[in-house]
């Protein structure tokens, strides 16, 4: 795995792809760190943030408490924890609460017991389709806890 420090002129613009990608307001941050996984897929980790990219796409990293309190969240109950922590998408009999959301947002899977962050992914619907649906997928799981990102990010040394 090779790793790089971006100038401050790159980290400018991840921050900025990240920030709108998210549409949420992000710290000020000095200096990106750039992991190059195997397949294509980054670390980055900066004072304060972590997160991975996958293709276009940039996901808050699951330990980044006070990063994924700001996004919106779909609560699943007990039975879904198993398949959640596999990398199953979220199934609306799943889905006990949410918060307001677009289709296409990153949104935070959160356990009902704990209120713990499971996992992360891109909601396939809007919250305002939720009260009617009965069946189907409401969230693709893009990033869970245990996943090889999450163990990738154990051998780091920040």
């Amino acid at each position: 795995m090779k790793s790089n420090l971006i100038s401050k002129t790159e980290t400018a613009d991840v921050l900025k792809e990240i920030s709108s990608q998210w549409k949420i307001e992000l710290p000020k941050i000095k200096n990106l760190k750039i992991y190059e996984l195997d397949e294509g897929a980054r670390i980055i980790i900066g004072e304060g943030m972590t997160a991975i990219k996958i293709g276009e796409n940039y996901l808050p990293f699951l330990t980044d408490a006070k990063i994924l309190e700001k996004f919106p969240s779909v609560t699943v109950d007990m039975g879904a924890v198993k398949f959640m922590c596999n990398g199953a998408n979220v199934m609306r009999p799943g889905v006990k609460a949410f918060t307001e959301f677009e289709k296409g947002q990153i949104v935070c899977i959160v356990e009902e017991s704990q209120k713990k962050v499971l996992a992360v992914g891109r909601a396939l619907v809007s919250s305002n389709e939720l009260p009617t649906m009965v069946k189907g997928q409401v969230v693709e799981n893009m990033h869970y806890i245990s996943d090889t990102y999450w163990e990738i990010k154990k051998s780091i040394k920040d």
